[in-house]
């Protein structure tokens, strides 16, 4: 299960994302990693790590 502050963090970003009207396509659970992955925008260029802190960073390839 996500933590109480991973689970705050998800939804204050997924509301900024909904704000900018960018589409999200992907919010996963990682049990084994402990961490939340949302894909988003037009050409899901947009990857985002939740941490079991709240703490959250974007994903550059």
């Amino acid at each position: 299960m996500p933590t109480a502050a991973q689970a705050k963090q998800a939804v204050i970003l997924a509301q900024y994302l909904s704000n900018g009207f960018r589409p999200i396509y992907l919010f996963r659970y990682n049990p084994s990693e402990k961490y939340i992955y949302i894909i988003a925008g037009e050409s899901e260029s947009i990857e985002i790590v939740i941490f079991e802190d709240g703490k959250w960073r974007f994903i550059d390839d």
